[in-house]
């Protein structure tokens, strides 16, 4: 499909729902890896359709005070939950957000990192990363999705679980490259996104491929959202083309299946899909979701003149 058609598919898909949805505030919650880009793209939403979009940060799981369960459980008022599926699921059983209203966003690896100066470790194989996590004085692991696998499959299978427990933290509500930085740990894992924006720690690389886990993020609409039209609006506009460069350059990659996007379709349950168009909104969110088209064209055009 040419991809100026993709791009008015997904521009028409945003109108349908943003008819009804004009200057909220949206409230959002949204886990860590997907930080730099919602950063990145929000303010373009914001513009287009004149909601505000107000946002609290926390893991995907665990029991720490600002992570997204705790916060749901005590009841902070919220439209979106952008969490990794496994916990968006879990959210959707426990009636904290919306059946149906499921949309998967983006994909995220694990890497690791040092802190800056130190040399960087050989992590080119999994011979190299068991070598590498043997030796290591101290390693750190968030308490969210890509420490529970480090600390629950990866150092198991590894084979290495009885010699690194004993050395390693989980690091609760922080990010694990800023405890990296200041030298309480030798070696820090966590998702790509999550580190690449930390100052005072060098990226090494990815896990290899063999013992990689690729997490999916997803976003739905809380059952107690009092704008849901504006909240799946937001979702939209967080999966359409348009946004796709600035995932990447975060660290992540976005999740492109159209079909899965519409069979997770954005709207209140029960309510009957709505063809209401609002001119000045519509006019304003094109105009957006092209701009940012036309300025990535540009970066890459002059990219490719550099290179």
């Amino acid at each position: 499909m040419p991809f100026k058609t993709t791009i008015a598919r997904f521009v028409a898909g945003i109108l349908l729902i943003a008819a009804t949805a004009y200057g909220d505030e949206v409230k959002v919650m949204t886990s860590g890896a997907f930080t730099a880009a919602y950063l990145e793209i929000v303010p373009e939403f914001e513009r287009a359709t004149r909601n505000t979009v107000v946002t609290a940060f926390g893991a995907s799981m665990g029991n720490a005070p600002d992570s997204i369960p705790s916060r749901l459980q005590r009841g902070e008022p919220v439209d979106v939950v952008i969490v990794a599926d496994s916990a968006l699921d879990d959210l959707i059983k426990r009636g904290k957000v919306l059946t149906g209203s499921r949309v998967d966003l983006v994909r995220s690896s694990i890497g690791i990192a040092v802190r800056a100066g130190a040399p960087k470790p050989d992590i080119s194989s999994v011979a190299a990363l068991k070598r590498t996590l043997l030796q290591a004085k101290s390693i750190a692991y968030s308490a969210s999705a890509s420490g529970v696998y480090v600390s629950t499959e990866l150092f198991q299978r590894l084979g290495i679980a009885d010699q690194v427990m004993g050395k390693s933290q989980r690091i609760d509500s922080a990010r694990v490259g800023a405890v990296v930085a200041r030298g309480d740990a030798e070696i820090g894992f966590q998702q790509i996104s999550e580190l690449l924006p930390v100052p005072g720690i060098d990226y090494v690389g990815p896990l290899p491929p063999e013992v990689q886990k690729v997490t999916v993020f997803s976003a739905g609409i809380a059952s107690s959202s009092k704008h849901p039209d504006a909240a799946g609006a937001l979702i939209r506009f967080l999966a359409s083309p348009a946004v796709v460069p600035a995932i990447r350059k975060s660290g992540l990659e976005p999740v492109t299946s159209e079909r899965q996007n519409e069979q997770h379709a954005v709207q209140k349950p029960g309510a009957a899909t709505q063809v209401r168009r609002a001119p000045r909104e519509g006019k304003d969110l094109e105009r957006n979701l092209r701009g940012m088209e036309s300025r990535n064209r540009r970066q890459e055009a002059a990219g490719a003149c550099e290179a």
